[in-house]
């Protein structure tokens, strides 16, 4: 199946006619010194370029590696690159397990007595990645990524991206097009604010730049089912792809604003009357980033919907996209759900920033028997951070984050974790 549908978004692409796309790097990658690639400075910025077009646009991705080969007559780019990111840190409050990523719906809820602090050491977000570029003056331009950490249980290798790009099209595994990575803001924490919405999928996405100010995009994503169940009703196959679009406008110096939706068919069994029943799932979204002085950026973005919490990261796998109905056997509600953040990024020089960021989450999941009462209501996210380039590859931060989880029968816990990494990018 998976051949098929490959073969087939190829077999389209070849059918369109040559189209210009173009994905910009994370605005702070900007900050970064140029390696050189190659013997002059002229062409090593071409081809780094070109690896910035193909490589994911999220802040903890190293866009261009360090270490490249280039074909003949320029008719091919590979890239091979590494991260190795230490990290150290110390949890305050109702530590968080995870040392990497703080995620504010994993505040323990119920703490032990004497463990209101916990050391973090890891290296797992380290990562190796191929960035592999073919015709890159070529309207049949090929685009090809993949990449992987250590985030798996006990430093195993997790994948982060897996895609191949063409004509506008990306297919294979890479984040949703209802995220918008490059307006996530600059953090250490892998997470970042738990209202983004940032879920990595199986996508057949395809974009469109019109011009230099306007694009637009539209996709078929694997359907990701998170529902809570009752007595009379169960989880089946979903039969339908998630459908996301965005039209964006951008302008100035790496501004733009993107205005994102989503709809979903969402699929469960009534076992009062054994039949398949379903709800529709929507959302929309405002996202983006903005210089708004010189050296200083504005990160932000607002969603809102029904049925949409697991493209919540913090809510992803939480059983919130619907809930049974406490006044009807057998039936399921969608949930409705708000997230926004906002933040601040200063340049005190090309190697030195920092940043500041708040961000709040919301369900509105109705009551119904079971486990309502220890069901997550809201959750709040706070981080700040100063990071230092050290030099063309080493890359010094510190940073302190705060997180809150409050749960529907009002009980309300929290963390605190200071940490800082060293990262060598190559």
């Amino acid at each position: 199946m998976k051949h098929f549908i490959l073969g087939l978004a190829v077999s389209a692409c070849a059918l369109s006619p040559a189209l210009v796309y173009a994905q910009d790097a994370h605005p702070s990658h900007s900050n970064r010194p140029v390696s050189l690639l190659m013997n002059n400075l002229e062409d090593s910025v071409k081809v780094i370029e070109a690896f910035k077009l193909n490589s994911p646009a999220a802040y903890n991705v190293t866009d261009a590696p360090r270490f490249a080969i280039v074909g003949k007559n320029n008719l091919f780019y590979l890239g091979i690159g590494a991260t190795i990111k230490g990290t150290l840190g110390f949890d305050f409050g109702d530590p968080i397990d995870n040392p990497n990523e703080f995620v504010t719906s994993d505040i323990n809820m119920n703490p032990v007595p004497g463990n209101g602090g916990k050391v973090n050491i890891s290296a797992q977000q380290s990562n190796v990645y191929l960035n592999m570029v073919a015709l890159p003056d070529n309207p049949n331009k090929i685009g090809l990524y993949v990449s992987m950490n250590l985030l798996g249980n006990n430093y195993t290798p997790a994948l982060q991206y897996a895609y191949l790009k063409y004509r506008g099209f990306t297919v294979g595994y890479d984040y949703s097009l209802f995220a918008d990575m490059a307006a996530g803001v600059p953090t250490i924490d892998y997470e970042g604010p738990n209202a983004m919405t940032s879920i990595p999928n199986a996508v057949i996405d395809y974009r469109h730049s019109f011009n230099k100010h306007w694009s637009i995009g539209a996709g078929l994503e694997m359907p990701i089912a998170s529902y809570t169940v009752g007595h009379n009703t169960a989880v089946v196959n979903q039969r339908v792809p998630d459908v996301p679009f965005y039209a964006q406008y951008s302008w100035g110096n790496n501004s733009w604003v993107r205005m994102s939706g989503i709809v979903r068919n969402m699929i469960y069994r009534d076992l009062a009357t054994n039949s398949n029943r379903d709800k529709v799932g929507w959302g929309v979204k405002v996202s983006g980033s903005a210089e708004i002085i010189p050296n200083l950026r504005a990160y932000y973005q607002g969603a809102f919907g029904n049925g949409i919490t697991s493209y919540f990261q913090d809510l992803e796998g939480c059983g919130l996209d619907m809930t049974p109905d406490a006044d009807a056997v057998g039936r399921l509600n969608a949930v409705m759900a708000w997230g926004a953040y906002a933040g601040l990024q200063y340049n005190f020089s090309p190697k030195v920033y920092c940043s500041a960021t708040y961000s709040h989450l919301r369900n509105y999941a109705k009551k119904y028997s079971g486990d309502w009462p220890e069901q997550y209501r809201y959750g709040q996210y706070a981080v700040g951070n100063v990071f230092y380039n050290i030099n063309s590859v080493l890359t010094w931060g510190i940073e302190y984050v705060w997180g809150r989880r409050v749960d529907m029968n009002g009980l309300s816990h929290h963390d605190n974790r200071i940490q800082t990494m060293l990262q060598l990018s190559l």
